[in-house]
């Protein structure tokens, strides 16, 4: 076996490629583009490395060309997941045993793959079947995800160097051990780096994994499944279980080897997983690690002193890039009387200009939204805001779905600071804003941190110090990840490490050597290399 001490360099966010008509990569993924949406393609299950079709399928087409199928995939049902489960408990003692060295070898072979010969691949199904721009594909699928694998192959070996002291006469050190059974991965539709770091984050630290990735992102997490395995994955290390939420969940949930759940998705099904581990909690070999991000209903509050270009700025690419549905973007905006008529005509005037389309056009800012249903519930939420006296439409509201789901950037005027659309999650090009006197700025700052139950992300803009400095503290509590004067999406791996508290999940920070601490389990060895040979100790001498 070989014995060296191997030696990372720091590593480095993955530039992000602008695909300018200068880049070199630009006529590669146009390439790549024409080819995947010229083809219908079958994807299969993943179990225990042998594909496995079950004949029951669903569907992936493009968002903004709903009328062409990219993919047929097979679905899971309980048959399937006991499979999944019963191969990862057949793959768990050999990868446990792999020098931890060989194992993150594997990601980071995966990671350098996706920066070189899979950039396009991946960045290309994730236009055609998440509908992202070129540059919103390129810092998800590509960047996030590379940084993923490196910064988490980084934080995984500092947490193996992390020791405790040793005396003379001893030797005292932590076995990091893998969870006791397997880790189920629950994935969105929203990220395909959020698809591929759930399952691979407890993987590099030893665990065997069962994949359910979202059903409207199958295409490009079946991508990353085919690289990792020409990574050199291992068979059963992670199964790939695409499936409807009610046939895979309650058949992994009731497993007694269960050992962890990695969740992004609704609060209502986080909390719905939450409750059903509980009623299960005595049948479990292990208490499962729950870790989960969830909704979010992301502000940015603007004080007097705010620069206006920059503000308004910072909402439109807050609140509009990906179409809102990023679980970071701004939702809701607080804004001083004194801004409110030159803010508002600058957004406006913006978001009439913002170029929606195909991503195939490298011009569109903005896309279609993920589905049919995404489409109902926001237009639900628009019409509802059309029919309300508390509420204006200050721009958008159009929705189309004849050829794709299209929504227009929509802003609204809210009369009452506690009006639906400024408490509730919409996932959608939607950003509501309420207006506030500039005296009763402290009041803005109370009316944020009690409005919504979400604590996800969050922006102050001002430049006047002691403002930003009031937000930081009253706010403290309001968000996971906080910008001043920046919009609140965006976070970048191993510089902004992502997640949020109340209803937002657990804040077990993706990116960051505290997510990965939650796939092991320490065992504290001592080695006492003089032990005692008579059981008395001195104070026990006669008088």
């Amino acid at each position: 076996m070989i014995n060296a001490i191997h030696s990372l360099a720091e590593p480095v966010n993955e530039p992000v490629d602008s695909y300018d008509a200068r880049s070199p990569r630009r006529a590669e993924l146009k390439a790549k583009l024409a080819e995947l949406r010229g083809q219908t393609i079958e994807i299969p299950l993943l179990i225990g490395g042998k594909e496995v079709r079950t004949g029951r399928k669903g569907k992936v087409v493009s968002p903004h060309e709903h009328g062409r199928v990219l993919a047929e995939f097979h679905m899971a049902g309980p048959e399937e997941v006991a499979a999944a489960a019963d191969a990862a408990a057949a793959a768990r003692a050999e990868w446990q045993a792999m020098p931890w060295q060989a194992r993150l070898a594997v990601f980071r072979k995966a990671g350098d793959l996706l920066a070189t010969e899979w950039r396009a691949t991946l960045n290309a199904a994730t236009m055609l079947g998440q509908s992202k721009t070129a540059h919103q594909a390129e810092i998800d699928a590509a960047c996030e995800l590379i940084d993923f694998l490196r910064f988490n192959v980084h934080y995984a070996t500092k947490l193996m160097a992390e020791q405790p002291a040793s005396q003379p006469q001893m030797w005292n050190y932590l076995d990091h051990r893998p969870l006791e059974g397997f880790v189920l991965a629950i994935t969105p539709f929203n990220f395909t780096a959020i698809g591929g770091n759930l399952p691979t984050a407890p993987a590099m630290m030893g665990n065997t994994v069962l994949w359910k990735p979202a059903s409207t992102a199958v295409l490009s997490n079946w991508h990353f499944m085919r690289l990792l395995r020409e990574a050199g994955l291992p068979p059963g290390v992670i199964n790939f279980v695409p499936g409807a939420g009610r046939e895979v969940g309650p058949t992994a949930l009731a497993r007694p080897d269960l050992a962890g759940v990695h969740f992004t998705g609704s609060t209502g099904v986080f909390q719905g997983m939450w409750r059903t581990i509980g009623d299960n909690i005595a049948s479990y070999k292990t208490y499962p690690r729950i870790v989960g991000e969830t909704g979010g209903k992301d502000f940015i509050v603007a004080h007097s002193s705010a620069d206006v270009e920059a503000l308004a700025a910072n909402i439109v690419r807050g609140a509009y890039e990906y179409q809102g549905q990023k679980c970071s973007a701004c939702s809701r905006l607080y804004l001083p009387q004194s801004l409110y008529p030159a803010v508002r005509d600058r957004v406006v005037d913006t978001l009439r200009s913002l170029p929606m389309g195909s991503p195939l056009d490298f011009r569109n800012f903005m896309c279609a939204v993920i589905d049919a249903k995404a489409f109902k519930d926001i237009k639900g939420y628009i019409d509802f805001a059309k029919a309300s006296d508390d509420a204006v439409v200050v721009a958008g509201g159009e929705c189309d779905d004849s050829e794709g789901y299209f929504i227009s950037p929509t802003l609204v005027q809210a009369k009452k600071h506690d009006f639906k659309l400024m408490q509730e999650e919409i996932f959608g090009p939607v950003l509501t804003f309420y207006v506030y006197p500039d005296a009763e700025f402290d009041k803005a700052l109370e009316i944020c941190d009690s409005t919504s139950p979400y604590a996800l992300t969050g922006a102050i803009f001002a430049q006047d110090r002691r403002a930003a400095v009031k937000a930081m503290e009253r706010l403290r509590h309001s968000a996971g990840n906080f910008y001043i004067n920046d919009k609140p999406t965006g976070a970048v791996v191993g510089q902004q490490p992502f997640g949020g508290a109340r209803a937002s999940g657990t804040n077990d920070k993706a990116g960051s050597p505290l997510n990965l601490m939650r796939w092991v389990s320490p065992r504290a060895v001592k080695e006492n290399f003089v032990p005692a040979r008579d059981y008395r100790y001195p104070y026990m001498e006669a008088e």
